[in-house]
């Protein structure tokens, strides 16, 4: 019999034959930290594609195509492509011009660089995105965010054109660090937004901006610039003799009627234009309105003059010198890191629809491209928001060229429109904020993760709250706080369970979820689900202990036969380091001295390779690691029932001496 495998008659135990764990060979450490590298940053293989392709023309167009996906599509398009995306286009503007002149009030900047911002970062986006349904624009919550954290720094009605150039430097900076991130294959840093922070924060925001829109739905010309509930509840109860029952009455009609129209397009998907066309629908109405009985002059705050003419550019206004350079770097990389994450999550969640594959690097990219030329053309931040690009997807588009419709088409009321939207009353914009808004408080996927996870919620739960009740940033960072905590907690407190055989089965499953699994006769089997680090090495040090003195007052209670093996279920240890290598060591001394036996089933390559490095093979000894745990309970079992316990001493009843068994 051969040193190498450990053999059982067959029918022992339920195991036929069992081979020792084989030691990987090394691979030199530059190759292993090179894979390591590629599969972090590279996971895509960018390269592929080049690969086959021997032709040094063909490598040169392929390799523009991955940097312009416009150059893709560009070349298989066709007619019946255009009419859908001509329709989806003007679909889209409809709702981009009301929403671009809104969120840029939100922003506290003037209306016309909504209009701006859904002129030229489409164009950008449409030779540089992968997506082909999302749909670029001026979002509510990076709006919101920008008036919040430069309003601390910079008055907008004192200062107006010193907080413009902090949007434009704001904006700039928010580009460069999402391009920056795409160029670095950083956009693994995205997901730690976790889906439970982003549902809670874009309802904290979603929140706040409503409390915001009561300023223009009332009327009222002074308003609190803190955004948390409190002082907006104070700034609007304590303004009660300037409530403008005018304003309050047009909001709340064309509040209704935008509710309504959005009501009845979700229960008729196809009637999906009704809803897209209302915003604009809603300021032709509010306009003509205001004009035929100048309700300006009782009241009602209007938008105003409106310059006509194309995006003028803005280069010379950006801010690179103290004392104000660092406030909007700051704000430029807080509200590029919301943008980027609800752009990427909108993108993906509608590729999912269709079918295709978005690549997460090259949209960050995209999105940063667009928004420093966008910085340099008078537009502030812009991403793919949620409202616009469903609209995009339901009116049909087939590639980004929706985009480029949509401002061809803004272009067009830039050039010749402006004047009409002198008469919208502010009131109007607010109604249709908060409308959108409304869209953005996903409820229900709270009570799904209460019902779910509730550590999950309690995330969400914080971010909401912090947001309503603190401020954006606060909620924020709130959330991701929480959410860091639950994975360092995860991997300082790994879980640990007691596994059990299922009967007439070789399956082994947890004791406490499965009722039916059974403890083996003088052995314990630990599972370990989690890697093993210096975070974690002395808790799962004194949490085996624990389990096995909890199992031994169980033996002793029951008056069952003693225990003899400890085996540990290393398949869910992915790796191990030299803290968790010497937590083994130690665990082993501790077994030693109770007179156990310590057994390893199914550990990793990663973990075989570390174990034998560092000797602990040897310590263990090689012949009590095993491929399975059923392999290892039925060698345990085996020589439980011929050999003397935790030795290889004796004959067993084929008359072989236990020590020529291994």
């Amino acid at each position: 019999m051969g040193n190498n495998d450990l053999v059982f008659p067959v029918g022992v135990a339920g195991v036929g034959c069992a081979h020792r764990v084989p030691v990987p060979a090394s691979k030199p450490f530059l190759e292993t930290f090179r894979t390591n590298l590629k599969e972090t940053f590279f996971p895509d293989d960018p390269l592929r594609q080049f690969k086959n392709e021997i032709k040094p023309q063909r490598k040169l167009i392929k390799g523009l195509q991955y940097f312009f996906p416009i150059l893709e599509w560009a070349p298989k398009y066709t007619l019946d492509f255009f009419k859908s995306d001509l329709v989806a286009g003007i679909t889209i503007a409809s709702l981009a011009i009301p929403q671009g002149i809104s969120y840029a009030k939100l922003a506290n900047l003037p209306p016309i660089l909504g209009l701006y911002s859904s002129f030229v970062p489409p164009l950008v986006y449409a030779m540089l995105g992968s997506s082909k349904d999302l749909a670029v624009g001026t979002v509510a919550v990076p709006s919101l965010l920008m008036a919040s954290m430069l309003g601390k720094e910079v008055s907008a009605a004192q200062n107006p054109g010193l907080y413009l150039h902090l949007a434009f430097t704001a904006t700039f900076f928010a580009g460069a660090f999402q391009a920056g991130l795409g160029l670095l294959r950083l956009g693994f840093i995205v997901d730690f937004l976790s889906h439970a922070t982003i549902v809670g924060f874009m309802g904290g925001a979603a929140t706040v901006v409503c409390l915001q829109q009561l300023k223009g739905i009332l009327g009222l010309e002074h308003f609190t610039t803190a955004t948390d509930l409190v002082s907006v509840m104070e700034s609007v109860f304590t303004q009660t003799h300037q409530w403008r029952w005018e304003s309050v009455v047009l909001g709340c009609c064309f509040l209704f009627f935008l509710l309504s129209t959005r009501y009845f397009s979700k229960k008729s998907p196809k009637f999906f234009w009704i809803s897209a066309a209302a915003p604009l629908t809603s300021v032709i109405l509010g306009s003509v309105l205001v004009y035929l009985t100048h309700a300006e002059n009782h009241g009602v705050q209007v938008i105003g003059y409106l310059k006509k003419g194309l995006n003028p550019p803005s280069l010379n206004s950006l801010v690179f010198s103290p004392p104000y350079m660092m406030i909007a770097l700051k704000t430029g990389i807080v509200t590029g890191v919301i943008a980027l994450a609800e752009g990427i999550a909108v993108g993906r969640s509608f590729a999912m629809f269709k079918n295709y594959h978005i690549d997460g690097n090259k949209e960050m990219i995209a999105f940063g491209s667009m928004n420093m030329v966008g910085s340099l053309t008078s537009c502030y931040l812009t991403t793919g928001p949620f409202s616009r690009s469903a609209v995009n997807y339901n009116a049909g588009c087939k590639t980004a060229m929706s985009n480029m419709v949509m401002a061809m088409a803004v272009m067009i009321t830039l050039l010749f429109l402006t004047p009409l939207f002198h008469y919208t009353p502010l009131v109007v914009l607010s109604s249709i904020i908060i409308a959108a808004m409304l869209g953005i408080i996903d409820y229900e996927t709270a009570f799904h993760l209460w019902h779910v996870d509730k550590i999950d919620f309690f995330v969400c739960f914080g971010a909401y709250f912090g947001v309503v009740f603190g401020s954006v940033e606060i909620g924020l960072v709130i959330a991701v706080a929480i959410s860091l905590l639950r994975v360092l907690l995860f991997i300082a407190r790994p879980r640990t369970t007691v596994l059990g055989n299922i009967p007439n089965s070789m399956i082994y499953r947890r004791r406490d979820q499965y009722p039916a699994a059974q403890a083996v006769p003088g052995v314990i089997i630990i599972q370990i689900d989690g890697p093993i680090y210096f975070a974690n090495a002395s808790y799962l040090r004194e949490r085996i202990s624990r389990w096995i003195d909890e199992e031994e007052d169980k033996i002793k209670l029951k008056g069952e036969r003693s225990l003899h093996y400890i085996i540990m279920d290393m398949g869910a240890v992915g790796s191990i380091d030299t803290s968790g290598i010497s937590m083994l060591k130690e665990v082993k001394k501790v077994v030693d001295r109770r007179g156990l036996q310590l057994v390893l089933a199914n550990p990793g390559s990663e973990v075989m390779k570390k174990l034998d490095k560092s000797k602990v093979l040897e310590i263990i000894g090689q012949e009590w690691i095993f491929l399975t745990v059923g392999e290892a309970v039925g060698a345990c079992s085996y020589l439980l029932h011929t050999c003397k316990p935790g030795t290889m001493e004796g004959v067993n009843e084929d008359g072989v001496a236990c020590a020529n068994v291994v």
